[in-house]
């Protein structure tokens, strides 16, 4: 069995107003030095067996049409054993 992990993000160059909210709430609650905060979302995909580079593919494909929106996000794949 295999976890991938998909993580998103939105591009740097996009504005991130939850980021913004995140970072104002941190400075009220005394944590300081945070100089930037960026939301994001995570897609953990269970896997029978080792993923294989068709797979792999298959799994880039998916992230770049139905788990991201490649306009405003960029993702990142992850295949932990």
């Amino acid at each position: 069995m295999a976890i991938v992990v998909v993580d998103v993000a939105l591009k740097p160059e996009i504005l991130d107003p939850q980021g913004r909210a995140v970072m104002g709430a941190l400075g009220r609650l005394g944590l300081t030095g945070v100089t930037e905060v960026r939301q994001g979302k995570q897609f953990v995909l269970t896997i029978d067996g080792k993923v294989d580079d068709a797979q792999l593919a298959q799994i880039h494909k998916i992230a770049s049409t139905l788990l991201s929106n490649p306009v405003i996000e960029d993702y990142t794949v992850q295949v932990r054993p």
